[in-house]
């Protein structure tokens, strides 16, 4: 049974969402009587929340007008860091419901922030797009400037070193952050070559965010144009694994934006992707926890291989 300090904090969040519920229909949604849902208005009362109640055809609960609750009190980058937690909670694969459970846990903290912190928190849920799950962040201070700049539409300097070790800099329009398994991307126009790029996060040193405007390409989409970059990278390995389990059970699972499945006459699921490190596909295999066969490629054996050995140190 819930906790009745949970439901008098439900009627709370209810009269903040919707004022002018009845005392039935808040009893409906609370699954309390009407003589219930009294008594945790006098509760709200004890506590100095004012509650008015209006009797006619247009009556129903609400609270005072003008009457405010107190911000929520979250620093800047705990804000920050709850909101990126519920953006990614969209790319593991929930059910629509978990889902739409995140996204009004959203709703709810960027209502109760106080204003210059809600569009810290706006700009950053703007700036990024989820293609995945399970990807590290290497440096939050990275992630949340290129964020706030991307959702603000604002150019950045970028301190960049390259796969092999060499350092440049460069100017950035942050048209999108893009969470693909296992790391993060921003890609954008770079001003250095003229051209559309894609750039690992964990190999930005620093960002230096600027002020001059830029509008990006209408219709553009990250997640699309940092999947392809990703699939035509010389480096990138081609993987197809079969799981053992239903397709149904695999598409709840796993985002179809970042692999193609289709079903077997055995009833397994063939799964298709091109990735850059084959390490961080063995533990999102491993992660699922479903049986699972490698086609190819042999270096992702393996991988799972290693895995399974360095979980086995790990636990004794």
């Amino acid at each position: 049974m819930t906790h009745p300090v949970s439901r008098v904090l439900a009627l709370l969040e209810l009269l903040q969402a919707r004022p002018g519920l009845t005392a039935a229909q808040l009893a409906e949604r609370l699954e309390v009587d009407e003589r219930t849902v009294r008594r945790y208005v006098d509760r709200l009362a004890d506590l100095g929340i004012p509650v008015q109640a209006a009797r006619g055809r247009y009556g129903g609960y609400r609270l005072l007008p003008g009457y405010r609750l107190p911000p929520l009190m979250l620093s800047g980058d705990e804000a920050v860091a709850v909101v990126l937690g519920l953006l990614a909670a969209h790319g593991e694969g929930l059910l629509p419901v978990e889902q739409a459970a995140a996204s009004a846990a959203l709703a709810k903290i960027q209502r109760v922030l106080p204003p210059e912190l809600r569009e810290r928190v706006a700009a950053v849920a703007r700036g990024v797009e989820v293609a995945g799950s399970g990807a590290r962040v290497s440096d939050t201070a990275v992630l949340v400037a290129l964020a706030e700049a991307a959702g603000r539409q604002r150019r950045v300097r970028l301190a960049y070193r390259s796969a092999k070790g060499a350092e440049s800099e460069r100017e950035l329009d942050p048209y999108g952050l893009v969470l693909h398994p296992p790391r993060w991307y921003v890609t954008g126009l770079d001003h250095r070559s003229g051209e559309l790029r894609v750039f690992r996060l964990d190999r930005i040193v620093a960002v230096e965010p600027g002020e001059e405007p830029f509008t990006p390409p209408p219709g553009f989409d990250a997640v699309a144009h940092v999947r392809r970059t990703l699939a035509t990278a010389p480096y990138a390995h081609e993987v197809e694994v079969l799981l053992h389990t239903t397709l149904e059970q695999a598409r709840s699972r796993i985002p179809s934006s970042t692999v193609t499945l289709s079903g077997t006459e055995d009833g397994s699921v063939r799964l298709r992707t091109r990735v850059e490190r084959l390490d961080g596909t063995a533990a999102l295999l491993a992660g699922l926890g479903w049986p699972f066969t490698v086609v190819r490629p042999d270096g992702l054996r393996e991988e799972v291989r290693a895995l399974a050995r360095r979980l086995e140190q790990w636990t004794g």
